[in-house]
């Protein structure tokens, strides 16, 4: 009997099915034809209908003719999941589209089919008879879609989700506002910690900058290909996991390493999130927003500041185990500062794709889920959860990628090979879009522009500190007191001797015992049966001096530290082992560091408002052109900076006017290239803006000391060149995003 029974029911599905599939038949025609009158009367519909009725206003429609509508109470209740990939290459004579049990309306006719259906060899190769009208078609396809999408984005209106996601994607934006400032603020602490020669000093300042520019080409070109998300989440993790071991190796090759790799990782953010946040907002909302999104940059630096000055002078925070292991207070700040990555990643796991990515992809159903989403989201939001998502179909991009047939007998390792020198090629092929006749003329402006602003604003963001901590060796030094020709015998020190210079001394039997020696320098003197015990010093040096018959015990007077010298029966006993970190000499320099610093960041303040406010009424290219030429006249102010507080005056008046011109740089640049380019774009761009800062920071660092002329001609020159090229490029105000 139960046999029977399982028989029955199986005859009774498939006799639905058959009449499903008959009544399909029966209406597809008449469905398509319906289908294709409402998408042609959606895609005329003006934006009057949102200027005359309030944003709250929402209309209420009964019904379309033939479309895929739901305007009962279940369309705002439906569940929000399903996936296109269940309905992929179905036609009229295969089973019920299966999105339509789940409210997800038939994409555009002129989709196609989808690869991996029954047809899509056949599709594939028609699509590939005629490159040239294929890629035609394409380009019409895409206007379409932005014309379209532009009103479904002003149907959704502006609320709760841009403001979620404003939030999230801030995190991951001041993570490189963080990763920026993170070396700068341990590089005084570790370079006493591993032993740093001047050249490593220089190479761990810049490696973050190296790091980025790989970082900014590479995952801005993935996220045109696998998705804004998804690029992003990859290269914060990466971010987060390599900030976490470098500040736990000892080595300097080790943390090199590190802190290259964690640089790649945050490399992204910036090309992705711009590009990403700029997809959900529509035109009249985009300058204004996107500006705001910029402070979340000033936020990541007035953080690291923070956490610099309230961890790292801690020493009591270090531990060791013996000589080997030392895990000391800026390592526990090197710790604190993936906090806001790791936050990011958390936030951005709940948060969906760009819609209009999958539509570009050919992915109908995902975008149309999303953008449902957002309008839902911000209906509930305001108060009107019973307003229903009205979009029935949404144009999508027709498909160019080449078809690889890998067939089931490959290995795996092949298949993946294949993967990747595909994804390879797809990448190539859309930074030479880059360049071709359409927009070449634009990316070379951009270049221009980009290169000199970072060129100059990260090399005087460098400069001044340089200048600063020059300015205090210069009043430290004339301090200094000089004692020659002084002959003390029997004597014993146990105190601090700091800041001396001593010359053609003569020191007998002398005890210099468990004390510091900062900045002391001996010069031909002659030290005889003298007894030095547990010493630790900082830029201390003998030159030219004589030791006859002493003894040293636990100190780390090394080789270096005696130039020119002679030892005549003199004895070294339990060195020091490593490097001495001692946080007490430069306690007032470090604290000047953070809060000169912190003082530049936040003096950006006033910009980033100023900006956000005007950056839709007056323009993109005013804004830009305008700032970077005031930035350009503050230069000159630099050579009346001959004091800390006037050089820490002048630094927060060229970050306060330089940051306007960066965020109308990124708002022009997100909206000068169409959707399947803007990530790669944007990523080539903000690479070579990091190539720029490398040279900037090592042109202007070499000129410390030596003269200010040259740095603020190069910077002011620069800055003119720039503002000159910005009014040659095209303004986007009030322009749909492509």
């Amino acid at each position: 009997m139960e046999d029977q029974g399982y028989q029955n029911r199986t005859a009774f599905i498939k006799g639905a099915k058959d009449i499903a599939k008959e009544v399909k038949r029966q209406a597809s025609k008449k469905v398509g034809r319906s289908v294709d009158k409402m998408t042609d009367e959606y895609s005329k519909r003006s934006y009057s209908r949102f200027e005359e009725d309030d944003d709250d206003d929402y209309p209420m429609q009964g019904s379309q003719d033939g479309g895929y509508y739901r305007g009962d109470s279940q369309a705002a209740n439906d569940d929000e999941g399903g996936h296109s990939d269940s309905t992929e290459g179905h036609d009229e004579d295969d089973e019920i589209y299966e999105g339509e049990y789940q409210g997800i309306p038939r994409a555009d006719s002129g989709k196609g089919s989808l690869a991996g259906g029954p047809g899509s060899v056949k599709a594939g190769a028609q699509q590939f008879r005629d490159i040239g009208v294929s890629e035609a078609e394409r380009r019409k396809d895409q206007e379409e879609l932005a014309q379209q999408y532009e009103t479904i984005l002003q149907e959704c209106g502006h609320g709760k989700f841009q403001w979620t996601l404003y939030f999230v994607l801030g995190l991951a934006l001041m993570a490189d506002g963080v990763e920026i400032f993170v070396v700068g603020f341990v590089l005084p602490s570790a370079e006493k910690d591993m032993c740093l020669s001047e050249p490593n000093k220089s190479m761990l300042g810049l490696i973050v900058y190296f790091g980025m520019m790989v970082g900014a080409f590479l995952w801005g070109a993935l996220a045109d290909r696998i998705g804004r998300r998804q690029s992003l989440l990859i290269s914060l993790s990466i971010n987060s996991i390599f900030s976490f071991f470098s500040s736990f190796v000892q080595g300097y090759s080790t943390f090199l390493f590190c802190r290259l790799l964690s640089g790649v990782g945050i490399g992204g953010s910036i090309p992705i999130v711009f590009s990403y946040y700029s997809e959900f907002l529509a035109q009249e909302k985009r300058g204004e927003h996107l500006s705001w999104l910029c402070m979340f940059w000033m936020i990541g630096g007035i953080y690291a500041s923070a956490m610099a000055w309230a961890i790292i002078p801690h020493y009591g925070w270090s531990f060791q185990m013996g000589s080997a292991y030392q895990f000391h207070s800026w390592r526990v700040f090197v710790l604190v500062c993936a906090f806001p990555c790791v936050a990011a990643i958390a936030a951005l796991s709940a948060m969906p794709e760009s819609p209009r990515f999958y539509l570009e992809n050919g992915k109908h159903d995902e975008g149309w889920m999303i953008l449902k989403q957002v309008h839902d989201t911000n209906m509930r939001a305001k108060g009107y959860p019973e307003r229903v998502f009205s979009v029935t179909t949404i144009k999508t991009v027709k498909q160019m990628d080449e078809l690889v047939d890998i067939g089931t007998d490959t290995p795996v390792w092949q298949r993946y090979r294949l993967k990747i020198m595909s994804l390879s090629q797809q990448i190539r092929n859309n930074i030479l879009a880059c360049f071709s006749p359409e927009y070449k003329r634009t990316t070379f402006m951009l270049m221009a522009v980009w290169f000199t602003m970072s060129f100059s604003y990260y090399g005087l963001t460098v400069w001044f500190p340089d200048m600063i901590k020059y300015i205090q060796k210069q009043e430290y030094e004339s301090r200094t007191k000089t004692f020659s020709k002084e002959r003390v015998e029997h004597v014993t020190f146990n105190f601090t001797l700091e800041n001396q210079v001593h010359r053609q001394g003569y020191y007998f039997n002398d005890k210099f015992l468990n004390l510091k020696m900062k900045s002391m320098v001996f010069e031909d003197s002659v030290f005889e049966e003298c007894y030095f015990e547990d010493i630790t010093t900082t830029h201390t040096f003998f030159r030219n001096c004589t030791f006859i018959a002493s003894l040293f015990y636990n100190t780390d007077l090394f080789k270096y530290r005696f130039v020119d010298c002679k030892l005549v029966n003199s004895t070294f006993l339990h060195n020091k082992e490593g490097c001495i970190l001692d946080f007490s000499d430069d306690f007032n320099n470090a604290y000047m560091i953070y809060f000169v610093n912190f003082l530049g960041t936040l003096a950006v303040l006033p910009g980033n408002i100023v900006s956000a406010l005007l950056m839709d009424k007056i323009g993109r290219l005013r804004m830009l052109a305008g700032s970077s030429v005031i930035s350009c006249v503050s230069c000159f102010f630099l050579m009346f900076g001959n004091s800390e507080s006037g050089m820490i005056a002048l630094l927060c008046l060229f970050g306060g006017i330089s940051i306007a011109s960066w965020n109308a740089l990124d708002v022009i640049t997100v909206e000068l290239y169409p959707s399947d380019k803007r990530t790669t774009a944007f990523g080539f761009l903000n690479a070579l803006c990091k190539l720029a800062a490398v040279l900037g920071i090592s042109i202007f660092q070499s000129f410390v000391g030596i003269t200010k002329a040259v740095p603020i001609i190069f910077a002011a020159g620069a800055l003119a060149a720039g503002s000159f090229l910005a009014t040659k490029l095209p303004e986007t105000r009030g322009q749909v995003l492509q």
